[in-house]
């Protein structure tokens, strides 16, 4: 446990016990947002984040300096608690996005319902991590107290929680209110906010219970927050068609419902009826009669994947689509929706189809080999697919954008169906596909979970989608690619080739590295304007604020201990948002 609380600590910031690199970084990544937010739109918002900051930066001390909480949870050996990076990185992406969103605003390039929309979803990223911060809080308190700490201590710990808890109820009370005026609308949405936040401590608990030893709390806690939002937002689209049938003229209007476009809505069905799966697979497997569900015998694993495929594919052509339709207007069936789509043009889509498959068939056949025969280390294996994801995405993001948000959609569609046969082991294909992906795991994947080929895909994915609508900034779609495919890469070749000086006496992280990935990243913003200006893109980056992205996230990937894949892309957009 002892070198969970080393790991990230650096040696500049020796002389400071309770600041590390991590810190320290997470720390520039807020106060850059909250100067940047114009505090006459975003004043509550900004306070809010604030608040949360100070709290999960007092949780994150305690935790890594006596791991107080690893007799309620088991994480990841060898990460510390990251619970401030975890704390911060959604919300603070959230900020950014509405700063980015006042900008439009302000042009009348943005609906203030959109806007209006945007900012609950702020206050519901918020309030979930918030109240799994207050969650850790009463651990921490029930901890202290069991092992009968000095009482001054004991007490100043829970005087300040108690202190944060009421002043972010006070502000996101005030905040809300001002907007709806005290009314039946205001306890609608708070109650909607503080479903946000119980769903969330729920779901962590259960996260980090049936999933033991896979993630770190900070990791989570990310993880965490990012499902209760997007399933918030789902049963948000369902309340609002809904209430679009029951609209009366005597009916108060609600202006908290956003537009979408059909990729976004094909992609949310998908990915959330394929993480809700597993437990209607089980359901029906039960309801079937097999009640003993890790019976291996031959007839009941036939049996078993008999119903799992049924299962799939009755899920994937009629359950999800009707989602879809009922939230959508869809005027066919959202499948064939998708095959029109893509042969709407049909050479420059199945032509990158098809380069897609030939570079993923040479890449993975080549890798594997190497990795079975080869001594060469598998960190450095890996980090050749986050070279291939820059060759297979950067083409597709300037000239077939929409395209590539329906591509990732289906390649996140295909990982999550093909670790859902991994670990059930679902035959015939669960024992073949477990060992392919033992190949190129590493120290942050389990037996239970492969989690580090999803952290690069949605890595890449996110930035993008999260740009879909309003953005100014042409270069913070590239963010994932940029920072995972090009900052990350050099940084770890560079820095294991040439390395001489670590950032700290534990960590394998090297100046060279570091120095080399922002260097390179810098050089990618720099070519990639004259490439999109083809495509009629405004290059409107300012030089500073890209300054700050690139540096911010070259040093987390330096200082951070968590699944950097996760991390560093969302902060890079944020601070690219800017």
């Amino acid at each position: 446990m002892k070198k969970k609380k080393e790991l990230g600590e650096a040696s500049p910031m020796a002389a400071l016990p309770w600041m590390n690199g991590e810190r320290a970084v997470v720390v520039l990544y807020i106060a850059r947002i909250l100067c940047a937010a114009p505090f006459s739109l975003l004043l509550y918002e900004s306070i809010s984040l604030s608040i949360v900051s100070l709290f999960a930066i007092f949780l994150d001390i305690f935790a890594d300096r006596d791991d107080p909480f690893s007799q309620f949870f088991t994480t990841r050996p060898g990460a510390s608690s990251g619970i401030l990076l975890g704390a911060v990185t959604l919300p603070g992406l959230m900020l950014s996005r509405l700063v980015q969103m006042s900008r439009g605003l302000s042009s009348n390039e943005v609906g203030f319902a959109d806007f209006e929309y945007f900012r609950l979803q702020y206050w519901a990223a918020s309030a979930s991590c918030f109240c799994v911060l207050a969650f850790l809080q009463f651990v921490l308190h029930r901890r202290v107290t069991n092992t009968q700490s000095v009482g001054s201590c004991r007490d100043w710990k829970k005087i300040s929680g108690v202190c944060c808890i009421a002043l972010y109820a006070g502000i996101c009370c005030i905040a809300l209110g001002a907007k709806n005026h005290f009314g039946w609308k205001m306890e609608l949405i708070l109650f909607w906010v503080a479903c946000h936040g119980s769903s969330a401590v729920k779901l962590i608990q259960s996260i980090l219970q049936t999933f033991p030893a896979c993630a770190s709390i900070g990791e989570t806690l990310l993880v965490t927050s990012g499902l209760v939002v997007y399933f918030g937002d789902m049963v948000a689209l369902v309340v609002g068609k809904i209430y679009g049938y029951l609209t009366s003229p005597n009916f108060p209007s609600v202006q908290y419902f956003s537009r979408r476009s059909e990729i976004s809505i094909i992609v949310q069905g998908m990915t959330l009826g394929l993480l809700l799966f597993p437990m209607i697979f089980k359901f029906i497997y039960q309801i079937a009669g097999c009640f003993n569900f890790q019976d291996m015998r031959p007839n009941n694993e036939i049996k078993k994947s008999l119903i799992f495929f049924g299962s799939l594919v009755f899920m994937l052509i009629a359950v999800v689509p009707s989602w879809m339709q009922f939230v959508q207007d869809f005027h066919s069936h959202p499948l064939l929706w998708v095959l029109d789509f893509v042969f709407s043009e049909p050479l420059k889509r199945l032509s990158l189809c098809t380069y897609w498959i030939a570079l993923t068939y040479v890449s993975v056949t080549r890798f594997y080999h190497i990795s079975k025969n080869s001594k060469i280390e598998r960190i450095l294996l890996r980090k050749y697919y986050h070279l291939m994801a820059v060759l297979m995405f950067v083409p597709a993001l300037i000239f077939q954008p929409k395209f590539l948000d329906l591509a990732f959609g289906a390649a996140l569609a295909v990982f999550l169906i093909l670790e859902i046969i991994r670990v059930w082991r679902i035959w015939p294909l669960g024992q073949l596909v477990h060992h392919f992906m033992n190949a190129f795991t590493d120290h942050r994947d389990s037996e239970i979970l492969v989690i580090s080929h999803f952290s690069l895909l949605l890595g890449c994915a996110l930035p993008i989608w999260l740009s879909s609508g309003f953005s100014d900034r042409p270069l913070a779609p590239f963010a994932g690619i940029l920072s995972l495919g090009i900052g990350d890469t050099m940084a770890s070749m560079v820095g294991h080739k040439y390395g001489v000086l670590r950032w700290s006496k534990t960590g394998k992280k090297t100046v060279e590295g570091t120095a080399a990935g922002i260097f390179c990243v810098l050089v990618a913003c720099y070519v990639l304007p004259p490439l999109l200006a083809t495509t009629g893109y405004i290059f409107t980056q300012n030089l500073f604020s890209l300054l700050v992205a690139v540096t911010a996230s070259g040093l987390l990937e330096a200082y951070t201990a968590q699944l950097d894949n996760a991390f560093i892309p969302l902060v890079f957009y944020s601070l690219l948002c800017l």
